[in-house]
């Protein structure tokens, strides 16, 4: 394959540094709308003040998170026909409806009833300004299912014919949505948004407590959190270990890419736990192993046969470095996260969850682990899809607009330039609503007066903050 600055490799350096910008915020926004769903049922359930006002504090940085994914999300799209207008071409008439569904069902929910969830509680009365934030919570999980349905097609095409233009066709919708890798992909994807939001929460919560260990809401922040991180990990877990099973069934020589496994291994594979692939000699250099492991988890044999790249026409392997450590530090961040769920339960049992100020630490630190590792996983499967588009049909070659190396590289320069001021000053008010402490107001504490029926609002200063962060994404 060759790595050098072409049209391609410069197009597919620009959408994949476009799409790692966006990936972020919408891992972030799809489990931080059920977060503040949860939230929001609470308040009304226990009519806590506490948890109304961490349903305000939050919901202000879902605001911003949410005008930053669709603002770096547009610019994706114009890329098909800029960069990738044969792919386009050749399957729109399987991706375009899917994605043009994603808009007028899941976009819609949000846009829809974003304003009601900000701005409407004393507007609207609390039952439909609930019903406005558990729609919003729904709207991003369809949206996660229709985008994540295309790129499993991508991976896992299903239901589709080609036409005499050598154009995709559909032939059947159920098998093109519900292709074979769509529902692990799915449940993976989903329950890594979950985690990240849950490990953000609980390093912001973590920071405070830091600060002040009384401190009500950072309390109850870190709690759910860990509860999360303690719950969920290991689902997370099982769901790749799951999805990995698919992808060997699927997408074999992805698999012996992540492995590692140049090599064709009849009678049970090693497990790699640490090397350096060497891909111009074929072979993994300093390469740690546990013997036949890797059949093991694999095929569920120690002696189970498992094919390495050697098995695959060499024009048909993906590259072998990037999947290779981005695979690692998916499982490894995935084995921390565990760590930290369980220590977390520990402390909870030795009532020092509140006042162990190592585990808040270890938190913190953890707070950006779920970015590094959906943007692992995303690594691992996009570059293990090489070298085809549409797998085993559409090569990425054959995806490219006649365009020039100069004008994609001058257009990835101001992606470049742009997206760190836009979306770097975006981050950085973030983290200073991040850094805000969250208390509770005396109005909030002391005003039990029949309006709170219809809800109860923030104050001035609060809701000048929610609307700055609103206008910042176009709303």
């Amino acid at each position: 394959m060759d790595y050098g600055l072409t049209a391609e490799m410069l197009a597919r350096i620009q959408f994949a540094f476009t799409v790692s910008f966006h990936f972020i915020f919408p891992a972030f926004s799809i489990g931080t709308a059920s977060y503040l769903a949860v939230l929001n049922g609470l308040w009304l359930w226990k009519r806590d003040p506490a948890y109304l006002k961490l349903f305000e504090y939050w919901k202000t940085i879902f605001a911003v998170t949410f005008g930053m994914g669709v603002v770096s999300g547009i610019v994706m799209s114009y890329q098909f026909g800029t960069n990738w207008s044969v792919f386009s071409e050749r399957a729109g008439a399987v991706i375009g409806p899917l994605m043009g569904y994603e808009i007028l069902t899941a976009f819609f929910l949000e846009a829809g009833f974003l304003g009601i969830m900000l701005f409407g509680r004393k507007r609207v009365g609390d039952t439909l300004h609930m019903v406005a934030v558990v729609v919003v919570a729904i709207g991003t999980l369809i949206s996660a299912t229709w985008i994540l349905s295309v790129n499993s097609w991508m991976h896992t095409p299903a239901g589709y014919g080609i036409d005499a233009n050598g154009n995709f066709v559909p032939e059947d919708w159920w098998a093109i949505v519900f292709n074979p890798s769509f529902p692990y992909r799915l449940v993976h994807t989903v329950l890594a948004a979950f985690l990240t939001t849950a490990f953000v929460v609980g390093a912001v919560g973590a920071f405070h407590l830091l600060r002040d260990r009384t401190n009500r809401q950072a309390q109850i922040m870190f709690s759910m959190a860990m509860w999360m991180a303690a719950i969920v990990t290991p689902m997370q877990i099982f769901a790749g270990d799951m999805h990995g099973l698919n992808t060997l069934e699927h997408q074999p020589a992805k698999i012996a890419a992540m492995e590692g496994h140049f090599e064709s291994h009849p009678d049970g594979a090693p497990l790699i736990l640490f090397g350096i692939p060497n891909e111009a000699e074929q072979r993994i250099e300093y390469g740690i192993e546990i013997p036949k492991l890797s059949s093991l988890i694999l095929k569920h044999d120690l002696n189970a046969p498992l094919e390495g790249l050697d098995a695959f026409p060499e024009d048909e392997r993906p590259p072998v470095m990037i999947p290779f450590f981005a695979f690692r530090i998916m499982v490894g961040i995935g084995f921390l996260m565990l760590g930290v769920g369980v220590w977390s339960l520990w402390a909870r049992y030795r009532k020092t969850l509140y006042t162990n100020g190592l585990l808040h630490r270890a938190a913190l630190v953890m707070g950006p682990s779920g970015f590094v590792a959906v943007l692992a996983g995303w690594f691992t499967t996009e570059v293990g899809r090489q070298p085809f588009t549409v797998y085993g049909l559409m090569r990425t070659s054959e995806s490219l607009s006649p365009v020039d190396a100069p004008a994609v590289g001058a257009s990835l320069t101001a992606f470049v330039v742009v997206y760190f001021l836009v979306f770097g000053a975006g981050v950085f008010y973030l983290l200073r609503l991040m850094k805000r402490t969250p208390m509770v107001d005396d109005d909030h504490e002391l005003d039990k007066g029949p309006h709170r029926a219809a809800g109860i609002n923030p104050g001035p200063a609060q809701e000048d903050t929610i609307r700055a962060g609103a206008s910042s994404h176009g709303h």
